[in-house]
């Protein structure tokens, strides 16, 4: 058997185990990958609005540059379909930790937002300002309202998640059933006592969980997590 023969077959074999290997998976910088495993573990629990938690721990002498970025990083989300709004809970006292709480009308669009060249090149951005990798917790419900996402964060008083939750919903009480009284005059079948006080239950926690809340806590967090 020629030399030339016996490379050919060698070259043949080898062809043929490269081929049967399956090819290696992409790598994901390690911030997104965390980010689609809380997504493909709560996307089978609720297939509405996906709420992305993000902590940041600042650099203390980065602050100035770190809030240009928060506002720049802010505007680029409003691009992506589905964007929904964007909290953002700054520190107190002497803590350096930056919350955002980024809220999509779906998993796949937040994903969407995850996984973009945009907000890559901002994150790798932001990487000079913070003294650690950026933290990533999908939530989803209402924990969110009142939970801080680092447990050195000090949580919400029951006493004043009671104040803020009845100040939000004693005023719903009164003006959404005053808001849908045309509706039950025009329609009988709204009128029907326990399908008005199902419509009015349904008015009030929409607003409460979409609208109110989301908002409300934001602006009274210097006060309700002190």
């Amino acid at each position: 058997m020629s030399l030339a023969h016996e490379r050919s077959q060698r070259i043949s074999r080898e062809n043929a185990v490269f081929a049967e290997k399956p090819f290696a998976k992409p790598v994901r910088p390690p911030q997104m990958e965390l980010a689609r495993n809380y997504l493909e573990v709560n996307a089978m629990d609720d297939n509405g609005i996906a709420t992305l938690v993000i902590q940041h721990h600042v650099n203390p002498i980065a602050k100035g540059d770190y809030e240009s970025w928060i506002k720049k990083i802010a505007a680029e989300g409003q691009h992506f379909k589905g964007h929904m709004g964007v909290n953002v809970i700054r520190p107190h006292g002497t803590s350096s930790s930056y919350t955002i709480v980024l809220r999509f009308d779906s998993h796949e669009n937040l994903q969407g937002w995850i996984d973009s060249e945009a907000r890559r090149l901002l994150v790798q951005e932001a990487r000079t300002l913070l003294v650690a990798e950026e933290d990533l917790e999908l939530q989803t419900g209402l924990e969110y309202w009142f939970t801080p996402p680092h447990t050195k964060q000090p949580h919400a008083r029951a006493f004043k998640q009671f104040l803020i939750t009845l100040s939000a919903i004693f005023p719903l009480t009164i003006v959404v059933p005053w808001l849908l009284q045309p509706l039950s005059d025009a329609m009988p079948f709204f009128a029907n006592f326990w399908v008005a006080k199902l419509l009015i239950a349904i008015a009030i926690v929409w607003l409460m969980v979409y609208v109110i809340m989301p908002r409300y806590t934001r602006l009274v967090a210097g006060w309700l997590f002190r």
